[in-house]
């Protein structure tokens, strides 16, 4: 028996990085999976996980690809209990000083599109299921969205924002719809990208030079966490033995907060 038999989830930008290895666990605790991912060689490797994972290709940034994966989730396993968030794009730690004022509009469209909106668009085609369902929201946060300096002004902001979209959504689906987040902290094997508009398209947080010395370097349990190290998080918020738990976002980032 698994923490999630007969459950069935949407794990949104689920093809890589965090995102792959909670829909990997997710499989292994008996849940069935729809993954909403853009790239479509992405959604070929999903394939290989077996029956019990559909992969759809479409834009987490577009209601319509989001409403169409609630639907071919639904289709594929009868039912959704949990929608699931992962997409992001970062900003490589750029300070406001150094954004160009003539990129800093459409800097700040493309960031808040991806992190915020995207988000907002998943929770509004998934909520009329969840709400049958009974089910929850899990929306991927970050260290940044609790502490400075993990990535730039636009990052930062983003994530903060996210930490906002929890508490109020909570507040408003109350009792229907459990609405939670994870704040992982810096993650091996990532394929988190940068901003377009500022010329960071190319450049993956997960490529950085002697990733794993720094990410263990910044914790006190002295961590270079894996997406498998936060998948647990998901699976128990997900679960039934979180049902009493909502507005609640858990920081699995090795300890950060006590550096003190």
């Amino acid at each position: 028996m698994g923490w999630l038999d007969k459950k069935v989830a949407l794990a949104v930008g689920g093809g890589s990085g965090i995102g792959r290895g909670v829909v990997e666990e997710f499989v292994r605790e008996g849940a069935s999976v729809g993954v909403l991912e853009l790239n479509p060689d992405k959604c070929a490797e999903l394939d290989e996980l077996g029956p019990k994972v559909v992969a759809i290709q479409g834009d987490a940034t577009s209601l319509e690809d989001n409403k169409r994966a609630v639907q071919e989730t639904v289709d594929a396993f009868g039912r959704l209990d949990t929608l699931m968030t992962f997409v992001g794009i970062f900003d490589f730690y750029t300070p406001l000083r150094d954004l160009p004022e003539d990129r800093l509009e459409v800097a700040f469209e493309e960031i808040f599109k991806t992190n915020v909106e995207s988000y907002l668009l998943s929770a509004k085609a998934a909520l009329p299921k969840l709400e049958e369902a009974g089910g929850s929201i899990i929306f991927t946060v970050s260290t940044s969205g609790f502490y400075p300096g993990r990535g730039g002004i636009l990052y930062v902001a983003s994530k903060f924002a996210v930490r906002g979209m929890i508490i109020q959504l909570a507040y408003e689906e109350a009792p229907e719809v459990r609405v939670n987040g994870v704040a992982p902290g810096g993650t091996m094997s990532t394929d988190l990208r940068g901003l377009k508009s500022i010329g960071l398209g190319e450049r993956s947080l997960g490529g950085a030079p002697d990733r794993e010395e720094d990410l263990k370097s910044r914790t006190p349990l002295r961590l270079a966490m894996g997406p498998e190290d936060h998948a647990g998080t998901y699976v128990y918020l997900a679960s039934d033995r979180a049902r009493g738990i909502t507005g609640v976002i858990v920081n699995s980032d090795g300890g950060i907060g006590v550096r003190g």
